[in-house]
């Protein structure tokens, strides 16, 4: 899927305003670059699949410090390296880190006040049918789409019970909510 520059810095500008649209745009251009990355550096799915969440998590949080000179997929791409080497010093040194609570309560937040044409496609399905199609989500896609649209946890609730960092859980949702709406659309032909 190929961009114009143009179209690509105006989602930029668009996600630094906190829009949603925006978000899940980059992310559903840039996903498949960024796990490949990874996949090609662990050769572990579900591995690469943490660090590449990590880093749009990382990404949407610091997006006000990408530059427009620069390329995002570079952008990204240094990010989730980062995070790779980071995890490799974690191990070797066997310290596990916790976010402070003062730290989460700085995560910057991804607004979800507008309904995706993913959350439009998942509410006109019947629950019967919805389930189905949950059920062929990854497992840990299917917890975080339970916990928030069955259980009506709050983002904060989720990243406590599953003692990750808030945005993981909100880019979890927004991968899970995508894989969804594909599944949905795949089956509706």
């Amino acid at each position: 899927m190929e961009i114009s520059k143009k179209k690509l810095l105006e989602q930029i500008q668009q996600a630094k305003l906190g829009k949603q649209i925006a978000f899940n745009f980059l992310l559903d251009r840039y996903w498949n670059e960024v796990y490949g990355f990874q996949l090609s550096r662990i050769n572990n799915e579900f591995e690469a699949e943490e660090i590449t969440i990590e880093t749009f998590a990382k990404a949407f949080d610091k997006i006000q410090s990408f530059k427009e000179e620069y390329r995002f997929s570079t952008w990204l791409i240094s990010i989730s390296k980062n995070l790779h080497v980071d995890k490799i010093r974690k191990k070797k040194s066997g310290i596990q880190t916790q976010n402070s609570e003062a730290i989460q309560e700085q995560v910057h937040k991804i607004p979800d006040d507008s309904p995706s044409p993913e959350d439009n496609l998942i509410t006109q399905q019947n629950l019967a049918e919805l389930l189905l199609f949950i059920k062929m989500l990854k497992p840990h896609y299917q917890e975080v789409i339970n916990l928030r649209y069955f259980q009506e946890m709050s983002y904060k609730e989720i990243s406590e019970k599953l003692e990750e960092p808030i945005n993981n859980v909100k880019v979890k949702l927004l991968r899970s909510k995508k894989l969804l709406a594909e599944i949905i659309s795949k089956n509706r032909q």
